[in-house]
């Protein structure tokens, strides 16, 4: 491994869809994925702590599938390594652990073919795979970005790390992304789409400013995915009623769902928290923060 005896991959989780920022706003969460790399003969993942379940520890593992997905387009082989997995990311719940995979798998490759791909480059590759920007770029850069993308590339908009807190409802249920988007319509008529466009502008310039009050009100007015998803995720209708009567921003889904994101001024989402636990006495509630980091990466000096 060239003067290294292993080295870790961190990688900050993501909430995506962010009200009528549907599959272009996105945001850095301090939830993460690591993983600790070392030489091995063979291909191999240990589930070490947090919600792995059924993850899979042999060369079918995502990550190892999107590690040689990305070597394949330089035409390498990559040596196989042992891969020591932690997590502290609900799977299928909203927080983008299929997209922490995703970059995960890009770092590897990254790392182990000495690619020195920038930034740029790795949300290039992240969107190519993901399909759009708002669960990847954000694991990758770190705050509140917002992002496009099509068949002529990929344009991303870092936006800042929002001064807020966040209060995550997680529900003990999976929602999975393709099941979620079958809930989606095909197509919006014109005038339709203009005012749903119009709506995901302005919340859009209500974060650039750091407005949250007005972002949280465009959230409730979403038109690109709250009425079609609204009635399959229960605890929505409930969690907007909560925060309609606490001092919070707004509330929306995260990602694909089902968790629900409470928006809250800094310093108050302990306390929020409290509140919003009393609420759904049944449901895990927890505090977060928008984290400033996007991956990294540690490397160990060998001691040899």
């Amino acid at each position: 491994m060239s003067r290294f005896d292993s080295f870790d991959i961190i990688v900050p989780a993501s909430t995506a869809n962010l009200g009528p920022g549907f599959d272009s706003v996105g945001m850095a969460l301090n939830r993460h994925l690591s993983l600790t790399i070392t030489p091995s003969e063979v291909w191999e993942v240990e589930l070490i702590a947090g919600d792995l379940e059924g993850i899979p520890t042999d060369e079918s593992n995502f990550i190892i599938e999107i590690a040689k997905w990305l070597a394949d387009k330089w035409n390498e082989p990559l040596p196989p390594v042992h891969i020591g997995m932690v997590s502290n990311i609900p799977l299928a719940r909203g927080f983008g652990s299929s997209a922490t995979a995703i970059v995960a798998g890009i770092e590897l490759t990254n790392q182990l073919l000495h690619l020195h791909l920038t930034d740029e480059e790795k949300v290039q590759w992240a969107t190519l795979y993901e399909g759009h920007p708002d669960n990847v770029a954000p694991s990758i850069y770190g705050g509140l970005v917002v992002g496009h993308h099509d068949e002529e590339g990929t344009e991303i908009v870092r936006a800042g790390i929002p001064a807020i807190d966040l209060v995550a409802l997680i529900p003990d249920y999976p929602v999975s992304t393709s099941k979620s988007r079958d809930a989606l319509p095909e197509t919006l008529n014109y005038a339709e789409a203009v005012k749903a466009s119009s709506i995901s502008n302005v919340q859009v310039a209500a974060m650039m400013r750091n407005d949250w009050t007005l972002a949280g009100r465009m959230m409730k007015k979403d038109r690109f995915h709250r009425p079609y998803r609204y009635l399959n995720i229960p605890e929505w209708k409930q969690a907007e009623e909560i925060a309609d009567q606490l001092p919070v921003y707004g509330a929306t889904l995260s990602g694909a769902g089902p968790i629900i994101l409470f928006f809250t001024p800094q310093g108050t989402g302990e306390e929020m928290k409290s509140r919003i636990q009393r609420a759904f006495p049944e449901s895990t509630i927890e505090c977060l923060q928008p984290d400033p980091h996007g991956v990294t990466v540690k490397h160990k000096l060998t001691t040899e």
